[in-house]
């Protein structure tokens, strides 16, 4: 299983957000140890600007369990693809072509993505798996539901 994570995951981690930390931690743990975790350029990217040293985000990320893996061509214009359907539909400035490249990534490299961004990302990626984690730890703590959920949910 390939776990795509988008940037919010990884900075609820790193940064040990009071709100969504300990929910992010232990769905990346859990995913971490269900197969490989990946991440794109534009989530390296995000994240390494964060620290003054970008050379350390990548340590952090290989801590995290976390492997870049560029998109490729093929991610790349699917971004665009859906970016253009989202402008002409009426979409405001509110969304980066960064979000449409971070869920084509996910939909054309991995299984799933791990993202607490799941409302926009279903609407315009409604074949991607997305893995909330604020939901997803919930549910297993109350071992009503497995980790891995439908398409759709």
């Amino acid at each position: 299983m390939i776990t795509a994570v988008d940037t919010n995951v990884l900075i609820d981690v790193l940064r040990a957000d009071p709100n969504f930390g300990r929910w992010s931690a232990l769905a990346l743990g859990r995913c971490v140890g269900e197969g490989e975790v990946i991440a794109c350029d534009a989530v390296v990217g995000e994240l390494a600007h964060l620290y003054r040293d970008p050379a350390v985000a990548a340590r952090e990320l290989q801590l995290l369990g976390v492997v870049h893996r560029p998109g490729g061509l093929a991610a790349a214009l699917e971004a665009a693809r859906v970016q253009r359907r989202y402008r002409e539909q009426g979409g405001g400035r509110e969304r980066m072509l960064t979000d449409f490249l971070v869920a084509a990534h996910a939909q054309t490299m991995a299984d799933r993505l791990l993202t607490r961004d799941q409302g926009f990302f279903r609407a315009y990626f409604p074949r991607l798996q997305i893995l909330d984690p604020t939901r997803l730890e919930r549910r297993l703590l109350s071992g009503r539901e497995p980790l891995t959920p439908q398409r759709g949910r």
